[in-house]
């Protein structure tokens, strides 16, 4: 092992020194060689943790390589400070191998012609470098290459007071996207006063913690009516288990959504986790956590393809795979827990509207 950490340590130097995109990629695949070695052999949470610290060196170093080659196509350097952020799972520090971009950029001051001229081309490069890298772009464009998760400090805090006070289905979205926030590159300072401002609009707001519930609760049915596991009956995936959205993505928001609750700040599940049992008031976050390391394991697992050495994954169980009876009690055990915290959350939500 530690063979493996030291060749893990250089591939993560080497990242640092990348010149190029296609640099940058070439050291992203030798890194991730040694992170498919350790796969099943160190704890899972160590393991993820490796990961993301890849992830995160690649995003420092594509920054890098944007401000200079923003220099060699004439617009000099950034005009003020600037800090890059990642949302979703990038964000929470739960990225897979074959996770996608979610990501925004945070200006410093008051906007103006200039800075919308360089960070409209900044974020676009961004992007198209991490694209090349590897890192597919977001389906839901939510990239720093997009206005909307492109802005001055100034505009980022008209935008969550709007999204704060809108409360439909879609600004909570975005909002609980944003939740997420961490900073990766640029300025500290930014990402520390844009959190402030995020978490200041949810302190004591019930009619918010209220919309957040309602986006919580929507949730895929897993189990029937015999507790059985339902897996997909139709399409590409049929007699497939969607081990994101029928276990992961349910446990995320339920813990996130409790966070938020407590004014808690944290970035991950895990480590929200470990400040509501701070809290001493929520029984059952030991078997939630169990069934959050599961659904991680099991997600990292489930089958990819390799392509030129970028790997991608439909986060689906194979059907063969559900046919081992461990694995089958084990999803069945966490799909209970979910089950169980999702109708606590509809009994909540359903007295809340009633007040």
């Amino acid at each position: 092992m530690e063979s493996a950490e030291w060749t893990q340590d250089n591939n993560y130097i080497s990242i640092a020194t990348a010149g190029s995109p296609l640099e940058l990629k070439a050291r992203r695949i030798a890194c991730q060689r040694v992170l498919l070695a350790q796969l099943n052999v160190i704890p899972i949470e160590e393991w993820m943790s490796r990961v993301n610290a890849m992830h995160d060196r690649i995003a420092l170093t594509a920054a890098a390589i944007c401000e200079a080659q923003m220099k060699e196509a004439g617009y000099g350097p950034p005009p003020c400070a600037y800090s890059f952020i990642v949302f979703g799972s990038a964000g929470r520090q739960e990225s897979t191998l074959w996770s996608d971009q979610d990501n925004g950029l945070i200006v410093e001051g008051e906007p103006d012609g200039e800075k919308r001229s360089y960070f409209g081309a900044f974020g676009t490069m961004m992007s198209d470098v991490l694209e090349q890298a590897g890192y597919e772009k977001c389906e839901g464009k939510v990239m720093c290459s997009e206005p909307l998760w492109r802005k001055t400090l100034t505009e980022w805090k008209e935008q969550l007071h709007s999204w704060m006070n809108q409360l439909e289905w879609e600004p909570v979205r975005y909002l609980l996207i944003a939740s997420d926030m961490r900073h990766v590159a640029g300025s500290e300072e930014l990402s520390a006063r844009w959190r402030e401002a995020f978490h200041t609009g949810f302190a004591g707001n019930d009619k918010l913690s209220t919309a957040v519930l309602r986006n919580t609760v929507r949730h895929k049915a897993t189990l029937n009516l015999l507790g059985q596991v339902l897996t997909e009956r139709f399409g590409d995936h049929a007699g497939e288990f969607d081990i994101k959205y029928g276990v992961y993505i349910p446990l995320v928001n339920i813990v996130r959504h409790t966070a938020l609750l407590h004014g808690i700040q944290d970035n991950s599940t895990l480590n929200r986790l470990r400040a509501l049992e701070g809290l001493d008031k929520y029984p059952h976050l030991e078997d939630i956590r169990r069934a959050f390391l599961t659904a991680l394991r099991m997600r990292v697992n489930t089958p990819y393809s390799d392509v030129e050495g970028l790997l991608s994954s439909s986060d689906y169980i194979a059907e063969s795979d559900l046919k081992n009876k461990q694995l089958l009690s084990e999803l069945r055990e966490s799909l209970l827990i979910v089950r169980r915290l999702h109708k606590a959350l509809q009994r909540q939500l359903r007295s809340a509207e009633r007040r």
